[in-house]
């Protein structure tokens, strides 16, 4: 088992910045490739960025092409813990937003293993 706890959500302007973090524990935190995933309302579940499970220099990331250039994520293998720095942020990218693990190559959020709750941004205009 993986838990997973997203922290760093809130309500911001429309252009500002905000770090997203997800502090994983129980199984080797190496071992898993770590995504983001976000859900507006009524709309489905969308893949943001995911990263390897190597983190640093190594890592190979993986975006989605509505938060390339804007959004980086990482990972600080030392502190179980992954990041989604979000940069000029826009109302669009308002959703609850979720970090998942899985041991395999993909962007399906079916195929992530464990999720964890989620936390709201909510980007006003």
């Amino acid at each position: 088992q993986v838990q997973l706890v997203e922290s760093g959500g809130g309500l911001v302007q429309a252009g500002v910045s905000l770090r997203l973090s997800c502090a994983a524990s129980g199984r080797t935190f190496t071992n898993y490739r770590m995504g983001w995933f976000r859900q507006a309302q009524g709309k489905e579940r969308e893949f943001v960025a995911s990263i390897s499970g190597s983190g640093g220099v190594r890592s190979y990331t993986y975006y989605a092409d509505s938060v390339k250039g804007r959004f980086t994520i990482s990972r600080d293998n030392a502190k179980n813990t992954v990041y989604l720095q979000m940069n000029s942020l826009k109302p669009e990218d308002t959703a609850v937003y979720y970090c998942a693990a899985t041991q395999k190559v993909t962007v399906l959020a079916g195929e992530y293993d464990y999720w964890g709750q989620g936390t709201q941004v909510t980007v006003s205009s």
